[in-house]
């Protein structure tokens, strides 16, 4: 096996047929493209290892992660991140998400690139991003809507409302409530269900049931760009950062 310890923010151990990656940017694990380049590698690397056959995608910390982190990236910005983030929508093995606390804005996108999520009550799940005057990113327009339906989808799009982990497992966002305590071990026990079965055939399922979905968050990703581009320029987002920073509404002129 290779070296696991040499992403310089991520863990992956092994147990079982279970890969472990683990996000370590406490306390909040913002991501940005450095990040989404190594979770990509790391499940590249578990697609590789034929002993593998299911991921636990974990965070470190209160938050699994409270959304990006634009300010340092030299590389491109939003649109490479997004072109970046595609990759973790083409993997082949099934990714269970232990989200212990808050997914915000694109960490609620890189949560819906697994294809479940196990929650604590203390988990918190928003699309927040008409609070800070920009359009959604990280393809969340096309998985949110896919997995929820259009108008529960549209109903956090649109209000920027925060869900808990019940109210989660409530809209079909999160499958499992767990205590926290109980929450990684939930998960990698539910990694091993997966598993347990022939694993050509659920991959082979998996790719049917995700026919053509990294494709369509590509579309959609850049399509969000173009719109999150245009409206970074705006007043608006200037005073949706100003209110989020001092937890206030914001005061908008639609400029």
């Amino acid at each position: 096996m290779p070296e696991l310890n040499k992403w310089p923010d991520i863990a992956v151990s092994t147990q079982g047929h279970v890969a472990i990656v683990e996000i370590q940017r406490p306390p909040n694990n913002f991501f940005d493209i450095a990040l989404i380049i190594q979770l990509a590698e790391a499940l590249e690397w578990a697609d590789a290892t034929p002993d593998l056959r299911a991921v636990v995608l974990a965070a470190q910390g209160k938050a699994f992660c409270a959304g990006a982190n634009f300010s340092g990236d030299g590389e491109g910005g939003p649109a490479a991140l997004y072109r970046e983030a595609v990759r973790l929508f083409s993997t082949l093995k099934p990714i269970v998400a232990a989200v212990q606390g808050p997914a915000i804005g694109g960490g609620l996108g890189l949560c819906l690139a697994a294809d479940f999520r196990i929650a604590a009550p203390e988990a918190r799940f928003a699309a927040n991003f008409v609070k800070i005057g920009i359009h959604p990113g990280f393809g969340l327009t096309h998985t949110l809507p896919r997995l929820i339906g259009v108008q529960a989808a549209s109903n956090l799009f649109y209000t920027g409302r925060r869900v808990d982990g019940a109210g989660a497992v409530a809209l079909g966002l999160a499958d499992e409530l767990v205590s926290l305590q109980d929450l990684r071990a939930r998960a990698i026990g539910f990694a091993d269900e997966l598993a347990e079965n022939a694993p050509l055939a659920v991959q082979a399922t998996r790719q049917t049931l995700r026919a053509n979905l990294a494709a369509a968050v590509k579309t959609q990703s850049d399509r969000e760009q173009e719109e999150q581009a245009r409206l970074f320029k705006t007043a608006d987002f200037r005073e949706g950062v100003r209110s989020v920073q001092e937890r206030r509404p914001g005061h908008w002129t639609g400029a």
